[in-house]
């Protein structure tokens, strides 16, 4: 430190550090104020003393470009950095960012065809420290010696200490300063901040500033302190010439989460408790005692707000054994640890879920920060702004359901909001399915996650658009250009049908006509099918004539009617199965196309299903239409009221003949009974069938369709198969009489014939012994497999 200039080396995002910034501030009264951070936000950082500046909040910049191309810097109620920037916003004194612009940064990234070199350091020097004094958890030594205290009488003293301790790591570690003696060179992205900032400061002092005080990370402290060296200009000039030109960059301020400050990789800052680190820094700076009190507190609040009982005497109990813990461990004041140990101990009862949920709510913590409303944004962030408050669609950083009626003028414009941000790969709300929700087109089910990076999201789609509106169409229009799969394209018109962008819908519904006019696979046709169909369901969308989507929608139903039955011929069982699912989906899809006063779709396709269901393999032929697409065949006829249960019996009749492979018979069966049983119950002839089939199937046969049967049978509804069951114990099947009686026997006629079969039966006193027969493998009987 030198005596105009006083550096203050800080850890990033440290409560301890914060309070002690604060502190110093106060004591030295600085006339400038410099920040580790872009020199490109120096002109909205007046914006982080606005009322409705709330943090956690983070500098997004990114190349005008490439706005993919993207880095944060985050700032938390407890970062260092960001109460030095209040202090001097509140002070009235200049603040400036001095960090290496990210305008070089990106054009660093650009040049280099290397792995970044990060900030250069091979071992982080709180682990260094912490091995020194002994302790294995760095983590817990940092918060013992720095965060976990309250300033003392000279608010310098910890920072002359963090200093000394930097200074002798960076002697001996390979990252130092260029030129000073004794240290190795570092990284080169780290030699040029640290040449970058030294400029900086001198700049600043020679813009006539007397007492500056810098905030920045505790192991930049050596590196600046040599600002004002012998020589150190030249170097540090030398060093920045060769600097590739610069990336065109806008900055601005956006809103940031602490969950995302918790997470390790992408843009997370890696701090683990964020949310108890903000209780610390609001609690503990004058009475630290206090802080784990009121801390497990909050923690029995919350467990009660979730129906867990928590009595006051339990949380007595939680902050003795949190502070017993403390004490045992030698630490100057309960930590996270020590503090959820007594958490699960007291007041979850041992219970792991509840105590994720204190570790989600209060540990990491869900607070989601503010920026004023006039802050720079590109034009599709200021729309989407506005939609957000009109539709009252509050960004929030926990999920939430949000249940949409589309009758209803407010809930229908959320949807298309929400749709076409989907369109736009901002995937703020998922629609969601599940047991007891609506499958009404006039109800949607949404759970709802706003995160940080959607504001990356948000500069990349700004080339679309200056509306979400305009940005969806125009985006949709370039996908239709590029799409290759018709079913791809199908989609696309469905979500512009939800979404209401007539004026996308049109280049859509070209593309589409054009690639299914050249598509002559009739799996892809079928894939395509049922999301044009459920695209008619919207009907006309904001004056959009929907009649070129039918005329698509009917030539699709007809060529894949047309390739139907060669589309099922020699299939193996995958498949099959594959083909299955198909059908269900175009025969659910040309019944909504088929109009009342028109069922000639409808009918066509019925005459389709009727040629499978007839087309029989050749004896010992490999090919032919498999038994699972006949059943269903057959099946879905019976349904629509196209066959009637006679002919849906003797169709059953057939295929479970001793001519049939059993099997192709086992997947007929398979096919007629998937989706639903209970037409077995309606029709005991059917039943009947089925029973005799099933009992005489040979041995060695039965066993290897046993699996399959019995996968056949668990689709069934349970009140279906319960049923299926007491009609076979109770006797005969398929409304046949009862056998008569047996005549009673005559044992006086029968006893004449006794001693005869008797001397028949007794062997030969010269006949061999018989040899044991060999065992021969259980073969369940027909009440066995009945109940199989």
């Amino acid at each position: 430190m030198t005596g105009e200039v006083t550096l203050l080396g800080v850890r990033h995002h440290g409560p301890g550090s914060a309070r002690a910034v604060v502190a110093a501030l106060a004591a030295l009264r600085p006339d400038a104020v410099l920040v580790e951070g872009p020199p490109e936000a120096d002109p909205i950082i007046a914006l982080a003393g606005r009322e409705e500046m709330v943090p956690p909040v983070a500098l997004l910049a990114h190349a005008v470009d490439e706005p993919a191309r993207a880095a944060f810097w985050p700032f938390a109620a407890f970062s260092p950095e960001w109460v030095a920037i209040r202090h001097a916003l509140d002070a009235g004194v200049p603040v400036r960012f001095i960090d290496l612009p990210a305008a070089t940064g990106f054009a660093l990234d650009r040049a280099e065809s290397a792995p970044s070199h990060g900030d250069g350091r091979g071992i982080d020097p709180i682990v260094r420290l912490a091995a020194v004094a002994g302790r294995a958890d760095a983590e817990a030594w940092w918060e013992d010696v720095v965060e976990h205290r309250a300033p003392g009488e000279d608010p310098l003293a910890c920072f002359h200490a963090v200093a000394e301790a930097m200074a002798a790591l960076r002697f001996d570690d390979p990252v130092g300063t260029p030129g000073s003696p004794g240290v190795a060179p570092a990284g080169r992205r780290e030699q040029l901040r640290e040449a970058f900032m030294r400029r900086q400061l001198r700049a600043a002092r020679r813009a006539g500033h007397r007492r500056i005080a810098v905030v920045c990370g505790a192991w930049h402290v050596p590196a600046l302190a040599t600002a004002s060296a012998p020589g150190s200009a030249t170097a540090d000039r030398e060093l920045l010439a060769g600097l590739p030109k610069k990336v065109r960059t806008e900055v601005t301020w956006v809103p940031w989460t602490h969950r995302r400050l918790a997470q390790h990789t992408g843009y997370g800052a890696g701090v683990e408790s964020p949310g108890w680190y903000q209780h610390l820094f609001e609690t503990a700076g004058s009475r630290p005692a206090r802080a784990v009190a009121g801390w497990l507190a909050r923690a029995a609040e919350l467990l009660r707000a979730a129906d867990h009982p928590v009595s006051p005497a339990q949380v007595i109990e939680a902050v003795r054994l949190a502070e017993t813990l403390a004490a045992l461990r030698g630490r100057p004041l309960a930590g996270p640890a020590e503090t959820m140990e007594a958490v699960r101990a007291v007041l979850c009862d041992g219970s792991e879920v509840a105590l994720a949920l204190v570790h989600d709510r209060l540990v990491v913590g869900e607070a989601l920060g503010t920026v004023p409303p006039d802050t720079p944004t590109v034009p599709l962030q200021r729309d989407l702004t506005r939609l957000q408050r009109s539709l009252r669609l509050r960004p929030e950083p926990e999920e939430r359901e949000l249940v949409l009626d589309l009758r209803k003028e407010l809930d229908a414009d959320r949807s298309r909001l929400l749709h076409r941000l989907r369109l736009l790969g901002l995937g703020w709300g998922t629609e969601t399915t599940g047991p007891g929700r609506s499958t009404g087109t006039f109800r949607e089910s949404w759970r709802l996650r706003w995160e940080p990076e959607f504001a990356v999201r948000l500069v990349e789609a700004a080339a679309w658009g200056t509306t979400v509106a305009a940005a969806a169409t125009a985006k949709v229009t370039e996908r239709a250009a590029r799409a290759e799969r018709l079913a791809d394209l199908t989609r696309l018109a469905e979500r512009c049908l939800v979404a209401a962008l007539p004026d996308a819908l049109p280049a859509v519904l070209r593309a589409l006509a054009d690639r299914a006019a050249l598509d002559t696979d009739t799996a892809q046709l079928a894939d395509a099918l049922p999301a044009l169909v459920r695209a008619l369901r919207y009907g006309d969308v904001r004056g959009t004539d929907a009649r070129a989507l039918h005329g698509v929608a009917r030539s699709l139903a007809d060529r894949i009617r047309v390739g139907l039955a060669p589309a099922c011929t020699g299939l193996d069982a995958e498949g099959a199965a594959a083909m299955r699912r198909r059908i269900d989906a175009v025969h659910t899809a040309i019944g909504l196309l088929a109009e009342p006063a028109d069922r000639s779709v409808a009918d066509r396709w019925a005459a389709a299903l009727a040629g499978i269901s007839r087309c029989e393999p050749a004896a010992g032929a490999a090919t032919g239409v498999p038994g699972l697409l006949r059943g269903r065949a057959v099946r879905l006829l019976l349904d629509d009221g196209r066959l009637d249960p006679a002919a849906a019996g003797q169709r059953l009749r057939l295929a479970l003949s001793r001519a049939s492979a059993p099997s192709d018979a086992a997947g007929w069966v398979e096919g007629f009974l998937a989706g639903g049983g209970a037409l077995l119950l309606h029709d005991p002839r059917l039943l009947a069938l089925l029973d005799a089939w099933l009992a005489e199937v040979p041995e060695d046969a039965f066993i290897e369709l046993l699996p399959l049967l019995r996968r056949t049978f668990a689709g069934l509804e349970a009140g279906v198969r319960r049923a299926v069951g007491a009609r076979v114990a109770a006797g005969p099947l398929g409304g046949a009489a009862p056998a008569p009686p047996a005549p009673p026997v005559d044992e006086r006629r029968a006893a004449a014939g006794t001693a005869t079969v008797l001397r028949l039966l007794r062997p030969h006193p010269d006949a061999p012994s018989t040899p044991t027969p060999p065992v021969r493998p259980w073969i369940p009987r027909q009440s066995d497999r009945r109940a199989a």
